[in-house]
């Protein structure tokens, strides 16, 4: 069972953070792109369990439109709180269908690859979903607060065209390295150097602080959160495999 929630884990960050679109995302009360992201879900489904078609999929991805449909409808399902939501309800969708079909890897066409194929898909997952998924928690958790910019020159408060989005970016993946790679004290040490970096833009002005300071905290806490469970549904897949050397 857990080897199928990983394969289908595997398969909706793929679906949702790598191959949804801007058109998909964006369009979820229209017909098409509600089906496009649908038929995105079923492929990598099918292809995460190498099940070319079975019912638990399809019940997957009916159950993944209704989950979508209802955040589109529904306006408190918008925002943070809203995205926090949905991803809950898809993860709980997901774990459901492995206990109701928690023979889909075990059947499928990959059920002889060796333990370290769905490690890997794992970490790999756990990546997209630590930096991309918590881009997007940030933007939408940071989108309602503004900050006003300073009278005298405005000019002063901006920065690289994208450049807050690739240190938040960059600082998630560090976090989700420094964990998996059991090293959480130096975690301490990438805070303090964001910090100091920052120092000098935001000291004269309060508001900037607190906003750099909530959009650290969330984007930190989201990686460390998403890291940790990650980890958790790593601990009990089949271990590798590794020979010990010989003598």
């Amino acid at each position: 069972m857990i080897e199928t929630f990983a394969a289908l884990f595997a398969a909706h960050v793929a679906a949702d953070f790598l191959l949804q679109t801007g058109w998909m995302a964006e369009n979820k009360r229209q017909p098409l792109p509600l089906l496009s992201h649908a038929a995105v879900v079923l492929a990598t489904a099918a292809i995460a369990t190498g099940q070319p078609a079975h019912p638990a999929l399809l019940a997957l991805v009916v159950l993944h439109a209704l989950i979508d449909i209802a955040k589109a409808w529904i306006p408190a399902a918008r925002g943070a709180l809203g995205f926090l939501l949905d991803q809950t309800a898809h993860l709980a969708t997901l774990a459901g269908i492995a206990v109701w079909a928690p023979d889909l890897w075990d059947t499928g066409l990959w059920s002889a690859a060796p333990p370290i194929a769905l490690q890997i898909a794992t970490l790999v997952a756990a990546l997209v979903l630590v930096t991309q998924g918590g881009r997007y928690f940030v933007a939408t958790l940071m989108q309602d607060i503004e900050i006003p910019l300073p009278t005298e020159d405005a000019t002063d408060a901006k920065g690289l065209p994208g450049g807050g989005l690739v240190i938040g970016l960059l600082e998630r993946a560090m976090i989700f390295i420094l964990l998996a790679a059991g090293q959480p004290a130096a975690i301490g040490f990438l805070i303090a150097a964001k910090s100091v970096l920052r120092f000098g833009t935001v000291q004269e002005n309060r508001a900037a602080s607190e906003y750099v300071i909530i959009g650290t905290l969330a984007s930190f806490g989201w990686a460390i959160a998403v890291t940790l469970l990650c980890e958790s549904l790593r601990a009990y897949l089949p271990p590798l495999e590794i020979a010990a050397p010989k003598p």
